[in-house]
């Protein structure tokens, strides 16, 4: 599809067609696999996000994640606001592709560390988001969790295998991916199954966003503005809340990351405090595991992302190898430390 000119026009007749809207001005946004992204400011000024799937495969997923959008919207989260079109739909068709309209969340995504303010305020709000989904239904789709039962060896087997991908695709750092890889694999072989066997063996599974990391919060002045782009699955919140209190991003680059990550523990606890106390004290652990059985990013050119988008991804995987040093290295105190914070919540 065409990002300009003719995707322009198309989109502005979406608008006006679907939405009762005019489009005064159209700008693409270079972020997404899945979507065509255009800010959109209207004649009367309003301030919209235009999402064009890329593919009506599963229109029924991208139904429920707006649906669960305005669920959290309605109990008063940051969350933008869908636009229904004509009919009442969160999701249109129109000139053979399916479209979302959003308004846009004041603020921006933060490409640095986070703060410890910014950390909290997280906390605040993922609390309060799992506090409501808990009375989502569950969802169909299902959160995958090869951090906890992916075989050790296929885990390491697919080293072999990012690692041909990345010679055909002629990775530009195969050298230093080389490096990555052999770490990968020795810390796989030498802690997955101890991390593993002091999991609890019943963990929490909900309705979640299931995608709440950076470059899905909006954040003005270490408050989040807007929450987007919800994946709805079914999924554990001890793992959504190790995934954002550990950002790689931050335990990468920050040396206040132990500090930040407890701060938003300590917050999402105060407003969620009915998860188990055995859940929070695993958050860490179970962040140092899907790190270790995730691969994205390792290579980037099947994704055909733009240049800045494909570079962020490039430094996400680098702050994931030394975020997983790190949580290895520091694990057993982050872990006192958490049974102190969950201690007041609900019971293990």
């Amino acid at each position: 599809m065409d990002e300009a000119g003719g995707g322009e026009t198309l989109t502005a007749d979406v608008l006006e067609d679907r939405y009762g809207l005019v489009a005064a001005v159209i700008e693409p946004v270079h972020m997404g696999t899945d979507t065509i992204n255009r800010r959109v400011l209207t004649d009367n000024g309003l301030r919209l996000f235009v999402k064009q799937y890329r593919s009506m495969d599963d229109l029924d997923a991208a139904r429920n994640a707006w649906d669960m959008s305005e669920y959290c919207r309605v109990a008063k989260l940051p969350v933008p606001r869908v636009w229904p079109d004509a009919n009442d739909n969160l999701v249109t068709i129109a000139g053979g592709s399916a479209w979302a309209v959003v308004e846009e969340a004041p603020g921006r995504v933060t490409t640095s560390a986070m703060t410890i303010p910014l950390a909290e305020h997280i906390g605040v709000v993922m609390g309060r988001m799992h506090r409501a989904l808990a009375a989502y239904p569950l969802p169909k789709r299902v959160q995958q969790t090869r951090w906890r039962s992916e075989p050790i060896e296929d885990a390491v087997a697919r080293c072999d295998t990012v690692m041909a991908r990345a010679t055909r695709q002629v990775h530009d750092r195969l050298g230093q991916l080389r490096v990555d890889l052999d770490h990968r694999r020795t810390n796989l072989r030498t802690h997955a199954a101890g991390l593993r066997e002091l999991l609890p063996t019943t963990l929490v599974e909900q309705a979640l966003h299931a995608d709440l990391s950076r470059t899905n919060l909006i954040t003005l002045a270490d408050a989040v503005t807007g929450i987007i782009d919800f994946r709805c699955c079914s999924a554990m919140p001890a793992w959504e809340l190790g995934r954002a209190a550990f950002d790689p991003r931050t335990v990468a680059t920050s040396p206040e990351w132990p500090a930040c990550a407890l701060a938003m523990v300590k917050a999402y606890s105060s407003e969620h405090p009915s998860l188990p106390a055995q859940d929070v004290r695993a958050c860490a652990r179970i962040a140092l595991l899907y790190m270790l059985f995730s691969f994205y990013g390792a290579t980037t050119a099947e994704y055909n992302l733009p240049q800045e988008a494909e570079a962020d991804l490039q430094r996400h995987w680098s702050e994931r190898q030394i975020a997983i040093r790190r949580l290895l290295s520091e694990l057993e105190g982050l872990e006192d430390e958490l049974t102190g914070l969950g201690a007041s919540g609900g019971s293990s």
